[in-house]
């Protein structure tokens, strides 16, 4: 049964075009009819001019770009939308995957406005929440080391790759992303320093073209880097592996909103670009294997980590959700016995976002991220491996406090995906799989594209940056850390009965 709703973007086009029709009429009946009639005519004139600027004057908000007057009815009912939550609907508490608190946050981040709050906190203050510890005697924020990672210092590798800030856009291809997303996350990450995830999308050549910094992400259809018979062509990655900007290669084996399917793109979304940088065709889902080809158990995967590293000459991570511990310990137990590990290894949440997936693999599979990190690190530790490489966490972390909670436990640096694409915008329409993305983040229809204006919007992955970097050292001087490498579960209060306790 089809959801009873309403077309926004068919009402809007008959909105555009019927405020100059309806000025007209009225303008001709008050010449004919009754002088009184051209009240009407200027309120629609007005109404006309106004919807014209917001179409195509104002870069502000895609909203307004896309839908014009009738988009400012959205902003008139988000103006009372705490009454109306609270009085009829949800509160700011309970909207998913992101509360409209969260949403907020990230949004005055991203708009360089300060987003202290008053009167006390809005949270639960129960015994499942996990607290930072605070230290007697603080440190000032300048007594704290500024942050820096290196991956592929373990192998003394020639192409290590440094970061200088704890926080990296994560994985999201162009096709899952419209084009004008890339481009303003690309440009925003280039001018803010940081590097950004290509995603399973094939040849990166929208990312190139803003020159970031950029990880290249080889999914288990290796689009871009794939022969006919979808195995790895070492050629193809050698040729993007010697793109300056290409400063890592990363082997997605799972993800965390879908762990033990492949990745999805619906048909809706394949542009005649992307089908030629896939090397797809245009006329049916894109379907990603369930894993990669070559790599059937672990012997065969830890083989294909040192083939990568060995072809591409560059830091080589994998991406895993974890599924189970006891299969974790013995993949790093074949790491051993080949003296083979990967530079770094991204743990995935299962509360981590997606483009498309089933909702039964978004909702029961795959390990939440804090107790996966947990184990993972502790593992390390006890096969004394944990110095061969770096962990890096992914999955609803968005804001600093929850990144501090995951470098304690473990994690060297910070994946983010859906808190770039809320800086950008996003308003969590939940319609990123079917090409009608409001915003015109998740999109390939040029019409709602219109709305994303790339010289404005990379400006607030910037003061995202640097607003999470800055509240990130105030937390680290307020835990009395004068290194992020000093963070550890001692600075975490875990209540005993939350599930990373054990």
């Amino acid at each position: 049964m089809n959801r009873l709703a309403v077309n926004l973007a068919k009402l809007a086009v008959a909105v555009n075009y019927g405020l100059p029709v309806l000025s007209l009429c009225f303008l001709g009946l008050g010449i004919w009819v009754s002088r009184y009639f051209h009240v009407l005519t200027l309120i629609f004139v007005y109404l006309t001019v106004l919807n014209i600027y917001y179409l195509k004057f104002q870069k502000e908000h895609a909203i307004l770009r896309n839908f014009g007057i009738l988009g400012r009815l959205r902003y008139m009912l988000e103006s009372i939308g705490p009454e109306l939550r609270q009085y009829v609907v949800a509160n700011d508490y309970e909207e998913r995957p992101f509360n409209r608190e969260e949403r907020s946050e990230i949004y005055r981040k991203a708009k360089n406005i300060n987003s202290a709050e008053s009167f006390g906190s809005r949270k639960e203050f129960n015994t499942e929440e996990i607290k930072i510890r605070h230290a007697l005697y603080p440190l000032n924020q300048n007594e704290v080391e500024r942050f820096q990672l290196t991956f592929g210092e373990e192998r003394q590798l020639t192409n290590a790759y440094t970061i200088h800030k704890h926080i990296m856009i994560s994985a999201m291809s162009y096709g899952a992303l419209g084009k004008k997303a890339i481009r303003a996350l690309a440009r925003g990450a280039r001018q803010a320093g940081i590097p950004m995830n290509t995603g399973e999308g094939g040849y990166p050549e929208q990312h190139l073209k803003e020159g970031c910094d950029i990880i290249f992400q080889i999914g288990t259809a290796k689009f871009g880097v794939r022969n006919d018979d979808g195995t790895l062509n070492e050629q193809k990655l050698q040729d993007i592996a010697a793109k300056t900007q290409v400063r890592m290669i990363e082997i997605k084996l799972s993800q965390g909103a879908k762990p033990g399917k492949g990745g999805l793109l619906p048909k809706e979304k394949i542009s005649a670009e992307i089908a030629q940088l896939r090397g797809v065709p245009r006329d049916r889902d894109i379907i990603s294997p369930t894993h990669h080809l070559e790599c059937t158990d672990n012997t065969s995967l830890v083989e294909f980590i040192a083939r990568v590293q060995r072809v591409s000459e560059l830091p080589t991570g994998i991406k895993m959700c974890i599924g189970s511990h006891d299969e974790f310990r013995q993949l790093v137990e074949e790491m051993i016995r080949q003296d083979t590990f990967p530079d770094y290894i991204a743990i995935d949440g299962a509360e981590g976002g997606t483009g498309a997936a089933p909702k039964a693999y978004i909702d029961t599979f795959g390990m939440p991220l804090l107790p996966a990190l947990k184990g993972t690190h502790e593992i390390l530790n006890e096969l004394n491996v944990r110095g061969r490489l770096k962990l890096v966490a992914a999955g609803k972390l968005i804001n600093p406090a929850r990144q501090i909670i995951a470098m304690a436990l473990g994690a060297d640096a910070i994946y983010s995906a859906r808190g770039f694409l809320l800086s950008i915008g996003c308003i969590q329409a939940m319609q990123c799989g079917n090409n009608t993305c409001p915003v015109g983040i998740t999109t390939h229809n040029r019409r709602l594209q219109n709305g994303l204006i790339v010289s404005d919007k990379f400006k607030r992955v910037i003061h995202y940056v640097d607003n999470l970097e800055h509240e990130f050292y105030e937390l680290l001087a307020s835990i009395g850390c004068r290194r992020v490498q000093d963070l550890d579960i001692r600075h975490l209060y875990i209540p005993a009965n939350t599930t990373i306790s054990s």
